[in-house]
Formats: structure tokens, C-alpha cells, sequence
């Protein structure tokens, strides 16, 4: 049974678990594609793609693209392109959409655990984001995550390796999320895991997580019932 209050650091993923941002996301990248000249059976091949492997990088997701449904040449000027399209198209609906309820209430629950956001969303667009949004009582966002705020390039494993090795990421941890990626990212750590089902995109979440003996909450406000 899950004892919220044994864990010496939180990890959250954001797209999905912070945020309702799984559709925004999903819809920007159909978007950008467009806005770059493809055809719509090309822009639903990334969006396919971009389901396909949630809390991947948009860099790696970009790569792909290029190579296996444009073939047209992998540069970092070509990648750049992709990336700055989709960051104005993605921007307008990460300031809008819905933020978890219970926030403030499960950080008051854990006073003495850091928490950390892990996202496969750039990390830059994350920092300034949580700077921007406020939480019910007015407070940022940001502050709730004295542990850091995450995300691409560094891949989820390269970032809990760095974090652990480095002191910052004391075990036991638990990691919060809503993918596949992040399940064996927290399970390749060391790292408790439980998949949060309300805002997935993970179609087979819940054949995937009784094969593999996963706890299932709804959302973040469900660990306020926990122990």
C-alpha cells in the first residue's frame, strides 16, 4: 500500500499529470506539421508517432520525422525549424489548459520531500512556464519544485541518473506519471511508480499496468486519500 509520506523526493511528469496538456500537445503538433507544408496523412504520421511515445523527446520525435516520413536530410538547422514552429503553436494552450487539483493540499502532505518535474517537453518552455502559471492561491507554480524542473534534450534517464548520482534525487522516490517511457524510466532508476489514468494518452493503460503490477490512481489529488 502506498505510504505517501516515506518518500524522500516526488517526481512528476507534467504533460498529463501537472497539466491537461496531453491534447494540447497532441493538436500542436498536427498543427506545426501543417504549417510546414505537409499533407495530412504526413501530419497525422507524426501525431501517430508523437502518441505512439509519450514523454519522448520532440527532438527525437522531430528526427524521426524528417528521416522516416519526409525523407528529407536530418540537419540541426532543419531540426530547429520544427522546434521553434512548434513551441509558437504549443504556447497559447499550456497557459490555458487545466491544472491538477490537490497541488498545494499534497505539498503540504510532504513538506520534507523535494519535488521535481521530469517532462519529455523542452526544458526551457517548461521553466518559463511554470514561472508564468499561478496556483489557486496565487503562488507560481514553479515554487511547488524546489527539487528542479526537467526536461529535453536530457532524455528522463539521463536526467535521474545525473539527479541521483549528483545527491539531489535521494531514494526511496516516487515517480508520477502517465506513459509507458515513464514507467520504465522509474523502473530503470530505482524509482516507485504510479500511473495516473485521468488524462493518459496510453489507449491499452489499463492491460499495460496490470501486466506489469502497476499501482493506478485518477489523478494527483487521489494521493490525498493515500496513507
Amino acid at each position: 500500500m502506498l505510504n505517501i509520506a516515506e518518500y524522500k523526493t516526488i517526481v512528476f511528469d507534467c504533460d498529463g499529470v501537472v497539466l491537461d496538456s496531453n491534447v494540447v500537445k497532441t493538436e500542436a503538433y498536427f498543427r506545426t506539421a501543417k504549417r510546414l507544408g505537409v499533407t495530412d496523412a504526413q501530419a497525422q504520421a507524426l501525431v501517430d508517432y508523437h502518441v505512439r511515445l509519450g514523454g519522448i523527446s520532440r527532438y527525437h520525435k522531430f528526427d524521426w520525422y524528417l528521416r522516416e516520413v519526409l525523407k528529407q536530410p536530418v540537419t540541426k538547422e532543419a531540426i530547429q525549424v520544427w522546434l521553434d514552429t512548434f513551441a509558437a503553436e504549443l504556447e497559447e494552450g499550456l497557459m490555458a489548459c487545466a491544472m491538477a487539483d490537490g497541488l498545494e493540499a499534497l505539498k503540504a502532505k510532504t513538506p520534507d520531500a523535494p519535488w521535481m518535474i521530469l517532462s519529455g517537453g523542452d526544458q526551457q518552455e517548461i521553466r518559463d512556464l511554470f514561472h508564468k502559471r499561478t496556483l489557486p492561491s496565487g503562488e507560481v507554480l514553479a515554487n511547488l519544485f524546489a527539487g528542479g524542473l526537467f526536461g529535453s534534450p536530457d532524455n528522463k534517464d539521463e536526467v535521474l541518473a545525473r539527479e541521483k548520482a549528483s545527491g539531489h534525487l535521494r531514494l526511496p522516490a516516487l515517480f508520477l506519471g502517465d506513459s509507458k517511457y515513464d514507467h520504465e524510466a522509474a523502473t530503470n532508476a530505482g524509482l516507485d511508480f504510479v500511473f495516473l489514468s485521468d488524462w493518459t494518452e496510453v489507449t491499452d493503460w489499463k492491460a499495460f499496468c496490470e501486466e506489469n503490477n502497476i499501482e493506478v490512481l485518477p489523478a494527483i489529488a487521489s494521493l490525498l486519500n493515500v496513507k
